[in-house]
């Protein structure tokens, strides 16, 4: 009987340390989400201009998802070390919970690469074309172009059709006037010109680059959610079936010490314990009613084989 106890005493605790093993594993997944999740919202912020608004929310929802997942593998760990099944439990639907989150927002991702092509095409456009009436434009542009390093749209070329230096202008027809953030080199005056001329400009535009950028991190959301919602998902199941494991060794060992009381003829009853009448344990054997009222003597009954 007692290998059996220590065996599970043994599997209480290899339950119990697989799930605080689990939780930390979680928690360290919810902080590289909070960071992933950060860094593309910043990313995604430095290009607002060309980027919709409904473009930030997977990245925030992974942001918020970390967060949960830092409680939830809190309350997973609490629960192993109380060896509490309900506690246990309540962290598997938490799990699932977590799991639904990081599906959609891996959904979201998916969808939202879809969309990253026609969106840049349409905004980017439509910042050449406001450039010189709008600052805040002509700020963002001017952002993405010298640090990119890149010039227009598609070619420097875009912005012959935009910039109001093109127009009327006496330059040769494969000669464009960009802005002085497309410049490779700063720019210089000419022959004691008055105004800044840009003698080297970037060859290729920024379409090309943006595209990479929004599309990796739209991918990124999406592989880096997909993937830790298939972990989130054994994490359940594991989380389950670690609280079937402690129900039942607690059941085992509650059965283990009811028939140790009972072996032993403890009666629990009213708060009172007694030893039984005839009991093994007391080594004496009362006399019937009958018999107590006679005047013979009790008779001493050993009930423990003698050790002669």
């Amino acid at each position: 009987m007692a290998n059996r106890e220590l065996q599970l005493n043994s599997g209480m605790r290899c339950a119990k340390y697989m799930l605080i093993i689990v939780s930390f594993m979680f928690a360290l997944t919810a902080i590289l989400l909070i960071m992933v999740g950060t860094t593309i919202q910043t990313i995604f912020g430095d290009f607002s201009l060309f980027i919709d608004g409904h473009f930030s929310s997977p990245p925030a929802l992974l942001i918020a998802i970390g967060f949960i997942l830092i409680a939830v593998a809190t309350l997973g760990a609490y629960g192993a070390v109380k060896e509490s099944v309900m506690v246990i439990n309540l962290y598997g639907v938490c799990l699932f919970l977590v799991f639904i989150l990081e599906v959609s927002a891996a959904i979201a991702a998916f969808v939202m690469q879809s969309q990253v092509r026609g969106m840049l095409i349409r905004t980017m456009n439509q910042a050449l074309a406001d450039y010189e009436h709008d600052p805040y434009v002509e700020a963002g542009v001017d952002f993405m172009q010298s640090m990119l390093e890149c010039c227009g749209v598609n070619e420097p070329e875009d912005w012959k059709n935009y910039y109001s230096p093109n127009i009327n202008s006496t330059l040769a027809a494969d000669d464009v006037v960009v802005p002085n953030s497309c410049c490779g080199t700063p720019p210089r005056s000419v022959d004691g010109a008055t105004e800044m001329t840009c003698l080297e400009t970037f060859d290729y535009g920024c379409f090309r680059k943006m595209n990479f950028i929004v599309s990796q991190s739209a991918m990124l959301i999406a592989t880096g959610a997909t993937t830790v919602a298939f972990v989130q998902l054994l994490g359940v199941l594991c989380a389950f079936m670690l609280a079937k494991t402690l129900r039942r060794n607690k059941s085992i060992r509650e059965a283990r010490r009811w028939q140790l009381q009972q072996s032993l003829g403890v009666l629990i009853s009213g708060g009172k314990v007694g030893l039984p009448q005839n009991s093994a344990v007391t080594g004496y054997q009362q006399l019937d009613n009958g018999e107590q009222g006679s005047h013979e003597p009790y008779t001493y009954t050993p009930q423990s084989p003698s050790v002669n």
